[in-house]
């Protein structure tokens, strides 16, 4: 459960980067070139004068396509944030179980804590019109630097409970 969330939560996160990345994208020159007679600009996109207009059906299929990637990144995150919360859950059972207390604030546990806050924060954002879009793309952004942290940071640092794998030290 808790892969599947995470790799859902990935993937809602990666589409609320790439909102953000439209939503503020500029056209760039991408380089200047002068052969003596013409002087050429290469740019990302069309012709600036196109991109002015507010009416123009480039601004429109931007429009939508934003909006697609706001509706897709808030279901599949969702989807995740429900995988996360089923597996923090039947994980606090398992760990009852096992060692008799639900929660031992492991690295581990306490990440996964703070990106399921993180990610209810982005849902709870969503439930405002006014902070829908960007806004709440750009807490999806951090929930995505969160899950890194969580899937291998603690993973790497060898300590706790949780700890599947560590870089060797060389220091003595």
């Amino acid at each position: 459960m808790m892969i599947l969330g995470y790799a859902a939560l990935l993937c809602g996160s990666l589409l609320s980067v790439a909102l953000l990345v439209i939503t503020f994208r500029k056209d760039r020159k991408l380089f200047y070139k002068s052969n003596g007679f013409v002087n050429e600009s290469f740019f990302l996109g069309e012709n600036v004068l196109e991109n002015t207009s507010f009416f123009s059906a480039k601004n429109y299929y931007r429009s939508q396509l934003i909006q697609q990637l706001d509706y897709w990144s808030y279901r599949v995150i969702s989807l995740g944030f429900t995988f996360l919360t089923i597996g923090i859950l039947s994980g606090a059972v398992w760990a009852n179980e096992a060692w008799g207390s639900y929660w031992n604030w492991d690295p581990k546990e306490t990440w996964a804590f703070i990106t399921w806050i993180v990610f209810a924060i982005y849902l709870h954002t969503r439930t405002n019109i006014n902070l829908r879009g960007a806004n709440s793309a750009i807490v999806a952004a951090i929930g995505f630097l969160i899950i890194w942290i969580c899937y291998f940071g603690v993973n790497l640092l060898g300590i706790g409970l949780h700890s599947y794998g560590s870089f060797p030290s060389t220091f003595n």
